[in-house]
């Protein structure tokens, strides 16, 4: 199974959701497929179906939330050294555009509108082990651009 990195804080929502879909959210889709059984006939209950589909997603989500967490390594915040790793803040700039700063995570927290941007995006895997003043290629769907690593925080 591959790794997957997670921040601290990364690391506690993840089990935090899973901890509530353990319980409440169990028992809030246990208790809608009851009703709905009650309901009459099964095979034409869209009720039971809706039902159903959610408990489908709701065991889908325990399973990968498992799986993550089962295979996280935490990312040290405290590593710094003075090159682009996971868990660094980095800002960046596109050629004629204005800076953009981004923590680099691991996929499962990444949030590019709040500024997590993943080590697997196209811009993260490329960043990863440059330092400040170095300038890379990033191979994107929408063609080749160049950034350069402004800083390092």
């Amino acid at each position: 199974m591959p790794t997957t990195f997670l921040t601290k804080e990364g690391f506690e929502a993840l089990q935090k959701e899973l901890d509530f879909l353990h319980t409440k959210k169990r028992e809030e889709v246990a208790n809608r497929l009851h009703e709905a059984m009650e309901g009459g006939e099964l095979i034409e209950n869209a009720e039971y179906e809706a039902a159903k589909n959610e408990q489908a997603f709701v065991e889908g989500r325990i399973q990968e939330l498992e799986v993550i967490l089962a295979t996280a390594r935490l990312i040290d915040e405290t590593e710094k050294a003075g090159v682009v790793q996971i868990g660094s803040k980095v800002t960046i700039q596109e050629d004629g555009a204005e800076a953009e700063t981004y923590t680099i995570v691991g996929a499962a927290e990444a949030n590019p509108r709040a500024g997590r941007i993943s080590n697997e995006s196209p811009i993260g895997r490329v960043i990863l082990n440059h330092r400040p003043g170095e300038e890379v290629s990033v191979e994107a769907p929408g063609g080749v651009f160049k950034v350069r690593i402004i800083k390092i925080e």
